[in-house]
């Protein structure tokens, strides 16, 4: 096994009243949207979550956000730790809250991948979606020492390990959208029909 896709579902989700993994969007849950690009892979699934409830029925393998982090770091260090321990060397990472991600997502990453960067990012309109990545298990010391200095972003750590940068067109809508509020999950289920 090389891969492994850890779909990152632990923000507590306050802007859009909390339990984001289990909102409904076209009558399927936002989780079960992530679920679907993350088994297009191939690739074994893992869910990383702040606590079990977020997600709740899940039959598969879950992981906790590692303690004392505050972030995504939280969630992706797991989760690089679990795919090293299981013998891989690069975790897909996945938010629960972008339904609309492009289809060829795990696949130009990793063309991007190249052996001196330890993360492909996924980028569009001139923005970094450094959620939506492709990580090398190689990164874990550097992610700890900047998480122990406080340093919480995942744009810092792309940025440190060496950062290949994938851009993808928002013609027809922009594929990276976040559902944080009411108002954006209103605006998605407008796009769906």
């Amino acid at each position: 096994m090389s891969l492994v896709v850890a779909i990152l579902a632990g923000g507590a989700g306050r802007r859009i009243g909390g339990d984001k993994p289990r909102r409904l969007l076209g009558g399927t849950r936002l989780l079960d949207h992530a679920l679907t690009t993350a088994h297009r892979t191939g690739a074994p699934v893992i869910l990383v979550a702040r606590r079990p409830e977020q997600i709740e029925g899940f039959a598969g393998t879950v992981v906790l956000d590692a303690p004392g982090i505050e972030g995504p770091l939280a969630g992706l260090l797991p989760a690089l730790s679990w795919a090293a321990q299981a013998g891989a060397d690069r975790v897909l990472t996945l938010p629960c809250d972008m339904p609309f991600l492009p289809f060829d997502l795990h696949h130009r990453l990793e063309r991007a991948l190249a052996p001196d960067h330890g993360v492909a990012v996924a980028a569009s309109d001139g923005q970094l979606h450094p959620v939506c990545a492709l990580w090398r298990t190689a990164v874990m010391p550097t992610l700890v020492r900047r998480a122990g200095e406080g340093r919480l972003s995942l744009r810092g750590l792309s940025e440190a390990v060496g950062c290949a940068v994938v851009d993808w067109p928002v013609v027809g809508g922009d594929p990276f959208i976040n559902i944080n509020t009411a108002g954006d999950l209103a605006a998605a289920e407008a796009a769906l029909t």
